[in-house]
């Protein structure tokens, strides 16, 4: 999620609690935004390019509806990362599917978690369970010092996108699916 000047600012922590992180969040007065949804995300690409660019193209659809957004490569400051990010909502994502496939873009992966969307000031925060353990991200321009206040260090924030850190889990897993989705939901 990005602010107004589609810029987005993001701290990523690993191996998180996410029941004491809960419990935290109330504590603090933050507002859960919703039951937790399904998040389902195809990247796609054409040939490469965006991903030899450090960009990404997603399609996401959860419990709420469809999503489309471009990433654009990311610079760091300290383990913020930081990157241009425009998102709009979609009415018809199949179409939009079809569309990017006649473009010559192609599905080049997929990964799902499971979100829950929490806000405290102008902080976003995501807790989400994925097939590979369980992560919080800090999304806003103050997400360090929200991330301090939930009892965590911001110089330990993963840097890896998911797609790296899946990416990661398949060289040291390479008998785990292709893609990064539960088992049970295909």
């Amino acid at each position: 999620m990005s602010d107004s000047t589609g810029i987005e600012r993001e701290l990523k922590f690993r191996a998180v609690g996410l029941d004491e992180l809960r419990d935290r969040l109330l504590e603090l007065d933050a507002e859960r935004m919703g039951p937790g949804a399904l998040e389902d995300n195809l990247i796609f690409d054409q040939e490469g390019r965006l991903e030899t660019a450090g960009c990404v193209l997603r399609l996401r659809r959860d419990g709420k509806g469809a999503y489309l957004t471009y990433k654009g490569p990311a610079t760091f400051e300290g383990r913020t990362k930081i990157r241009e990010e425009h998102e709009t909502t979609l009415g018809d994502p199949d179409a939009v599917h079809k569309l990017f496939e006649s473009l010559g873009f192609e599905i080049v992966k997929r990964y799902q978690k499971m979100r829950e969307t929490w806000q405290l000031g102008g902080v976003t925060i995501a807790l989400d369970h994925t097939p590979i353990g369980d992560f919080a991200e800090f999304e806003g321009e103050g997400a360090e010092t929200v991330a301090r206040r939930c009892n965590l260090d911001p110089e330990s924030a993963e840097r890896r996108s998911y797609l790296r850190l899946y990416a990661d889990h398949l060289k040291e897993n390479p008998d785990a699916p292709p893609d990064m989705v539960f088992s049970d939901r295909g």
